[in-house]
């Protein structure tokens, strides 16, 4: 009975996909908030996530990139009564793997989960020292000491820490932390990272290099 997360604020909509869920025989497991979401999806591992985007202590596309860079890396399916081309494309970019805009028939998720469940994405690896994004509060965590992000250096520091050791190039940076068609130029990127760097000292981080002429990486 594969575990299925669910992050929903709405009770109406939370409840009505619970009994949609265990007629389909999955298990759910359903929470209200982004804060709630990381906990549990981060502890319990699901199978896949059902997440809204309009939640009410984070945007789910922060969330889906704190659960990346914890090491959850099961598909992603957004929910989002947003049916723009560029909110689309931000959720991809943020990891999500499929969009279901509402109002939704429920035949319509079924067959969408089982497509997602049909993949086997490789596991991700959550980072060794111990830092946590948390999306509800745009702030990186380490013990006791906590960072404050804004909202672009959130998305970027997401975007490295989903895939770490792995080089992710400028255009991919770009994508995940600006708003679709931004013109963003080289030296704004490295402005930014420049920021984070400096964020990242009182934690004891140097943990964002840079592969020249390719793009950064989170060691």
């Amino acid at each position: 009975m594969p575990l299925v997360g669910v992050c929903e604020d709405e009770p109406a909509l939370r409840s009505v996909l619970t009994r949609a869920l265990r007629a389909m025989g999955h298990e759910p497991l359903v929470v209200a908030t982004a804060a709630e979401a990381l906990r549990a999806f981060a502890r319990q591992r699901p199978a896949v996530m059902i997440l809204d985007i309009g939640l009410p202590d984070a945007d789910g596309r922060d969330l889906c990139l704190a659960l990346r860079a914890s090491g959850v890396d099961a598909p992603v399916l957004f929910l989002t009564a947003r049916d723009g081309l560029h909110d689309k494309i931000a959720g991809f970019e943020a990891g999500g793997d499929d969009y279901l805009t509402k109002p939704f028939d429920l035949d319509e998720v079924r067959v969408r989960l089982d497509a997602l469940l049909r993949r086997t994405p490789a596991p991700a690896a959550a980072d060794p020292g111990g830092a946590v994004l948390d999306p509800a509060r745009h702030a990186l965590v380490l013990d006791e000491t906590e960072v404050s992000l804004t909202p672009t250096e959130f998305r970027l520091l997401g975007r490295l820490m989903a895939e770490p050791t792995t080089v992710v190039r400028r255009h991919a940076l770009v994508a995940a932390a600006w708003p679709h068609g931004a013109m963003v130029s080289d030296n704004t990127l490295d402005s930014y990272v420049r920021r984070i760097r400096k964020k990242l000292e009182p934690l004891d981080l140097a943990a964002i290099s840079t592969v020249r002429g390719v793009g950064y990486r989170w060691r």
